[in-house]
């Protein structure tokens, strides 16, 4: 059975002794991990507009001011802008905590997981499944970039 190279150019084939079901709960476990990566993007983007909002106050205040409407941008000013999003917190707050408190600790056991479960071999579940799915001899469903296989 042909199967593909991980980014080290090992083959990405399933070590001895590693069942069917280690591999579906290594996949699984990969899969929440990747879920996290996600929603890790989504939080980035809450930071990076929340941030450019905040920025976009600044124009805001001084077209009130221009318009003749010190009250109004006296209030953005005091209380919307440079405002914590949550008590104590600013967005790269918030980022940096998750990253510290969850998504480092959830990388570390998964690679932890399938090094020790899987001599190594991520994306076990994957490729297997891309082998199985594959039509041999199709010039577009090479095990590998480098030919037919």
């Amino acid at each position: 059975m042909n199967h593909e190279e991980d980014h080290r150019g090992r083959r990405r084939v399933r070590p001895e002794n590693v069942s069917d079901l280690t591999v579906e709960a290594l996949g699984s476990l990969s899969k929440a991990l990747e879920t996290t990566e996600r929603a890790r993007g989504h939080l980035y983007s809450f930071h990076q507009l929340t941030g450019t909002a905040d920025l976009e106050l600044d124009k805001a205040v001084a077209l009130l001011r221009r318009a003749g409407h010190e009250k109004w941008a006296d209030l953005v000013e005091r209380e919307i802008l440079g405002r914590n999003v949550i008590p104590g917190h600013w967005t790269y707050q918030i980022v940096e905590a998750y990253d510290e408190t969850y998504h480092e600790p959830f990388r570390k056991l998964e690679r932890d997981a399938v090094s020790a479960l899987a001599e190594g071999r991520g994306h076990l579940y994957e490729a297997e499944m891309k082998e199985r799915r594959r039509t041999h001899g199709h010039r577009d469903h090479t095990a590998t970039p480098e030919g037919p296989r």
